[in-house]
């Protein structure tokens, strides 16, 4: 059994994988598609972060049996292409909840008493102690657009600190605390002083901040953007800094990054002294890393050794039990979601006079998964019989 870790995984994701009984390789970086091609050879099980992508021509050309995405997103990963070659993906949705929403706290207390501004001049050597345009966050309008897991965490984070909150998000989401749901992004553009943005990476949301967006905000904005870099345009952002509309920004992801620290940045934003550039580096804590290590190795190996799913991005979501091994077996058979498949399955049990001793199926709009407990005693032809199923992908007997 083989795990192949890229992107500087935390080392406890290793030391997981490695007291379960695999063999582990690590590398720093990622690897563009020739190269992990190469290095998927026998591997089964692969970890990555955000840099790393998994196209079509990847999983077909690999036998991997699950894949890790160590960190929120899945944007990297062709998540059809993934399914249609059994491949179940898992993700670390809230493990660095906490980290982004801190930063972003920060990136606000910062923005609001332009403390960029005394910094640098104290380190040129000046001794500003003037109190122009450096204001408190009490009493300021928060808009969070996206209210999930992260938004949701500074939403609480902001209202402690006396900050009176709203929210837009395209789906219903719970109100927590005082925080006011409005209906459009235009009425929350409109309404408040600071914008922080916690959307997904879907194509939908590209350019969500465009021109049209900047000209409904209040003059002397704040904007942060720690979610992902399409969702905003870099230069109608740039421009509107340079113009005074908006008084200061905060940029933690960029529509274009380096693969590794080696490649140089270029933005439109750098120069502008009342911008906060940090390098995707939102989750990027001691704490968070561990835990996304900690979070995505158990899945992963939980489903490895029980063929559980219930955090998986593409496939069925299905709590299991460990298998009892003595004197059970665990048959785990993904298949396209058509009607009939499971009908032939069981028709497959009986004809290899197998004795089912429980039985789970959970479909989705492409895959169904399906998972039966059995005696131990069954015919050896069953693995190629439950293989032989029209429409099926994958079969593993645990």
């Amino acid at each position: 059994m083989k795990a192949l870790l890229l992107e500087n995984i935390h080392s406890l994701a290793r030391t997981g994988f490695e007291r379960a009984g695999y063999e582990v390789r690590t590398e720093k970086g990622s690897m563009d598609e020739e190269s992990l091609i190469a290095a998927l050879e026998g591997v089964n099980l692969l970890g990555i972060r955000s840099r790393t992508l998994l196209t079509p021509r990847v999983f077909a050309s690999a036998a991997l049996s699950a894949v890790g995405t160590y960190c929120i997103g899945t944007n990297q990963v062709d998540l059809l292409a993934a399914s249609h070659r059994g491949v179940a993906v898992f993700n670390a949705p809230y493990s660095n909840t906490r980290s982004v929403a801190e930063l972003v706290i920060a990136e606000i207390i910062i923005l609001i008493r332009r403390l960029y501004d005394k910094i640098a001049r104290a380190h040129d050597g000046v001794w500003d102690k003037s109190a122009d345009r450096a204001r408190e966050v009490r009493g300021k309008c928060l808009g969070i657009v996206g209210f999930g897991n992260i938004g949701s965490q500074v939403s609480t984070l902001a209202e402690a600190m006396g900050m009176d909150v709203f929210y837009y998000d395209v789906a219903d989401k719970l109100t927590i605390g005082n925080a006011t749901r409005v209906d459009t992004l235009a009425e929350l553009l409109e309404k408040v002083d600071v914008v922080t943005i916690h959307v997904d990476g879907s194509p939908a949301n590209a350019n969500l901040i465009d021109q049209r967006e900047f000209a409904q905000m209040k003059p002397g904005v704040l904007l942060l953007n720690l979610s992902r870099g399409h969702v905003v345009n870099i230069e109608a952002l740039a421009s509107n800094l340079r113009s005074g509309k908006v008084a200061g920004a905060a940029v933690d992801v960029f529509p274009e990054e380096p693969q590794d620290g080696s490649q140089p940045f270029v933005s439109p934003l750098q120069g502008l002294p009342n911008v906060l550039l940090t390098p995707h580096i939102g989750g990027s804590t001691e704490e968070a890393q561990e835990n996304i290590a900690t979070f995505v190795t158990q899945k992963l190996l939980e489903y490895e050794t029980t063929g559980s799913t219930f955090t998986s991005v593409n496939f069925p979501r299905i709590i299991l039990p460990p298998p009892d091994r003595t004197p059970a077996r665990r048959l785990l058979h993904v298949h396209q979601n058509v009607p009939g498949v499971l009908s032939r399955i069981n028709g497959i049990f009986a004809q290899n006079n197998v004795n089912v001793l429980s039985q789970f199926l959970r479909t989705n709009e492409t895959i169904g998964y399906a998972v039966a407990d059995v005696d131990a005693k069954y015919k050896d032809s069953l693995f190629d019989d439950l293989q032989n199923v029209p429409h099926t992908i994958r079969v593993r007997i645990l």
